[in-house]
């Protein structure tokens, strides 16, 4: 009886989405001695990578793509010809990713986020005018919204005009034709709707699972 063989103790994948068959075949390919016998390999190997995705494998810019990896999975030492330009080892090993910035920002009051705080600044740019009077209502009303999220019960809209005042220093105030705001039983009615088709579709999914097949 063979001994268990432990995925720690194996050849790590570089590329683990396509799983270690296809690296045993990229490591079969690279072995041949003939370059025709290669070549042939290889296509048959990129045509197993693109069944994985059959509704791009035959989009150019996708083949591009699987050429790519295959070249980079046999570690650079594929010797095959290529439809592509073979991709460069250096470049892969030595390039990075960009550093992934965070937001820094803590907004005050943070259920309206940070998107309302960056609407409000951008509002502030704007000269006055009806178009800057729609937005300044957009913005109070996804306010009002955002809200309504967060305290299920309603919202006075003094409470949305003193924090949109407050998050603009005071330059920004709802134009008396467009008040009222959207009345709090909109939101709150389109939020139950939202939540019994989730409920629905939850449900009916665990009627399927506790369904018996025979």
């Amino acid at each position: 009886m063979n001994s268990l063989e432990y995925n720690t103790e194996r050849t790590k994948l570089i590329i683990p989405e396509y799983g270690r068959h296809i690296h045993q075949m990229i490591d079969q390919a690279v072995e041949l001695k003939d370059k025709g016998e290669r070549n042939k390999m290889a296509k048959a190997i990129i045509g197993v990578m693109g069944n994985l995705n059959p509704h791009l494998r035959d989009v150019p810019d996708f083949q591009h793509k699987l050429w790519a990896q295959l070249f980079i999975m046999s570690n650079f030492e594929l010797d095959v010809d290529s439809p592509f330009d073979k991709p460069s080892k250096e470049l892969y090993v030595n390039s990075k990713p960009n550093k992934l910035e965070y937001p820094q920002s803590y907004p005050k009051y943070r259920f309206y986020g940070n998107n309302i705080k960056k609407m409000i600044d951008i509002a502030l740019e704007w000269e006055d005018g009806e178009l800057k009077d729609k937005l300044i209502a957009n913005i109070a009303n996804h306010m009002k919204k955002c809200f309504l999220n967060w305290n299920k019960d309603s919202v006075d809209d003094k409470v949305i005009f003193d924090h949109l005042a407050d998050l603009s220093d005071g330059d920004l105030v709802v134009p008396e034709s467009k008040l009222p705001l959207t009345d709090s039983s909109e939101f709150l009615k389109n939020k139950v709707k939202t939540n019994n088709y989730k409920t629905n579709k939850t449900n009916n999914k665990n009627r399927k699972k506790s369904k018996r097949r025979y």
